[in-house]
């Protein structure tokens, strides 16, 4: 008897997710039906896939060269229904788009409804993760990542450029005062990143000629919890023009030292792991958030 599809993807999930119950909930199955189509699996193959302890699962050899094997097939599988679709000029299927919680509450979400009008065959799946992820591991097909790209084995679309700017509430500069010079900027509470710490390199120069290094009072992983803050009279910080555009033009939010304020650009991409031709559904969010955004980008 040969091995189903079904058990292959049961196999493939309960890997990516490290669990049974995890790839159960993934799958919309029950533990017991996934435990049961792995079971099936070894059973058919007359081999153990997974070493089972009371903490994790562990692929044996067997399963990691089988995992290979299925990974393949079911992306075939995959690219084939894709194929048929596109017969009819249409994206169709289940794409997993993960961004950082900013750039998914100011710019894709907005854009969703629009994007489903022209590709309702297409259905997302949306997830927000701060830091970098295995786009494999979580089972996602295509990542918005902003700033400079470090793993050579993805492949990168790119959608935009987005300027950093400092920026404060008008309440909070009626507190504590505007500062006048980018020294004065150490009597005030400055916001920050937890990680990286790159982002603590403000686009203004410090006396030594060098690139402010700020000393964040306090610090977040998400610049979402910044700008809500600074929006909130709590600091200073700096953040992207694609968060805070609205806030600046409504007032909520005002610029410090335009004058003084270097070009520093944030590029944003797309990022994926395909090593063929692109997916259909993968070029329809891509094409489509370039387009939306504009050449123009995030700029006034």
């Amino acid at each position: 008897m040969k091995a189903t599809l079904d058990e292959m993807q049961a196999f493939q999930a309960v890997v990516d997710c490290g669990s049974i119950s995890a790839a159960a909930e993934q799958l919309g199955q029950t533990v017991s039906a996934t435990s049961r189509s792995l079971a099936r699996l070894e059973e058919k193959l007359n081999t153990s896939l997974l070493n089972r302890t009371t903490r994790r699962l562990k692929l044996t050899e067997e399963g990691q060269l089988y995992l290979e094997r299925v990974r393949d097939i079911l992306t075939s599988v995959e690219e084939s229904e894709e194929l048929l679709a596109l017969r009819r000029d249409q994206p169709a299927g289940l794409l997993r788009v993960d961004a950082a919680s900013p750039f998914m509450l100011h710019v894709i979400a907005p854009r969703v409804a629009e994007y489903q009008q022209q590709f309702p065959e297409v259905q997302l799946e949306l997830n927000s993760n701060e830091g970098i992820i295995d786009l494999l591991e979580r089972r996602t097909d295509i990542a918005i990542r902003i700033g400079r790209l470090k793993d050579s084995t993805l492949r990168a679309m790119p959608i935009a450029t987005s300027q950093m700017r400092v920026v404060a509430s008008p309440d909070y500069l009626a507190q504590r005062g505007t500062p006048l010079t980018v020294a004065e900027l150490a009597s005030h509470r400055l916001l920050g990143f937890t990680q990286p710490e790159l982002l603590n390199e403000w686009p203004l120069l410090a006396e030594d000629g060098q690139l402010l290094h700020i000393q964040p009072q306090v610090k977040a992983s998400s610049g979402e919890t910044l700008r809500q803050m600074a929006l909130n009279d709590g600091g200073i910080a700096c953040l992207s023009d694609f968060m805070t555009r609205a806030d600046r033009q409504s007032g909520r939010l005002v610029q410090l030292f335009p004058e003084l304020t270097l070009v520093s650009r944030q590029s944003i991409n797309a990022v994926y792991y395909r090593n063929t031709t692109v997916s259909a559904r993968i070029k329809s969010f891509v094409d489509f958030l370039a387009k939306t955004i504009g050449p123009q980008g995030f700029d006034d």
